[in-house]
């Protein structure tokens, strides 16, 4: 995924589903990089991780 896309996911007001590394996740934030976002697993846990744009993957 590039920059350009997670700045629309994070603006839409659609559930957009997004997968980083076959586990469906919420975007938080693009960190300013341009590289990286900060993202958390679907559910009741709400642990954050950084990862890399270019692994995450729209469905």
């Amino acid at each position: 995924m590039d920059a350009n896309r997670v700045k629309q996911i994070l603006s839409s007001s659609s559930d957009i589903e997004v997968r980083y590394n076959g586990a469906s996740v919420w975007i938080d934030n693009l960190n300013a990089d341009g590289r990286t976002a900060t993202v958390h697993l679907r559910g009741p846990l709400e642990e954050r991780s950084e990862v890399g744009i270019e692994d995450l993957k729209e469905f």
